[in-house]
């Protein structure tokens, strides 16, 4: 009998995507038969560029892992507002596997109010990342496991102190891969903090 496959389910913004989100990546790849990413429209979030772009990077992204990192892929068919219908699909791709839905740490605390909370945890394991800046609070971690949840806290060699938003606030492109960079900068995409006061084209 086939042993049932162990798959990362890795949904993010990707607003843009960063060093961070590729050491995860990079990580995940040594620890599971598949992983599979998709870009997310959060609904707890506001967006700063377009989907199709986030998509976009979040690809190039992946084109620039090791390539030892072979198991990543992207799956845009499991990209949905709501994580539970991206599980319903990935379901649909591979039936038997095991899935371990991998969140960052400052989504902890979130995760009960998310839609259709205890159906997902029904499915899942819960993989957090530890975050700079974002202690994992003993009490959050309870209430997810008193509410059916399976939660494992992985331990990454190396931490990045690297977020979108910190990105989109300081402009540093050190954050990001050079091909995400080019993106960013061909598309006109997230202007600098100092240009920020300035009037931009309106679009027609």
């Amino acid at each position: 009998m086939t042993e049932a496959m162990n798959i990362a389910l890795f949904g993010t913004s990707a607003d843009p995507p960063h060093r961070g989100h590729q050491a995860i990546l990079q990580r995940l790849a040594g620890q599971f038969d598949q992983v599979a990413v998709w870009t997310a429209d959060n609904p707890f979030k506001s967006h700063r560029a377009a989907f199709d772009h986030r998509q976009q990077m979040l690809s190039l992204l992946i084109d620039s892992l090791d390539p030892s990192a072979e198991k990543v892929r992207l799956y845009p068919e499991l990209s949905d507002r709501y994580t539970v219908n991206s599980l319903k699909q990935a379901r649909q791709i591979w039936p038997e596997a095991n899935f371990s839905l991998v969140v960052g740490a400052d989504l902890v605390a979130q995760l009960p109010q998310w839609y259709r909370a205890q159906e997902i945890f029904r499915q899942v394991q819960i993989w957090v990342f530890p975050r700079p800046g974002y202690p994992l609070n003993e009490a959050d971690l309870a209430e997810l496991r008193q509410r059916g949840a399976d939660v494992a806290i992985a331990q990454p060699p190396e931490l990045y102190d690297v977020s979108s938003s910190g990105y989109r606030e300081t402009d540093n492109s050190e954050q990001l891969p050079p091909a995400v960079q080019a993106y960013i900068h061909d598309h006109h995409l997230y202007p600098c903090p100092e240009n920020s006061k300035k009037k931009q084209p309106t679009r027609s």
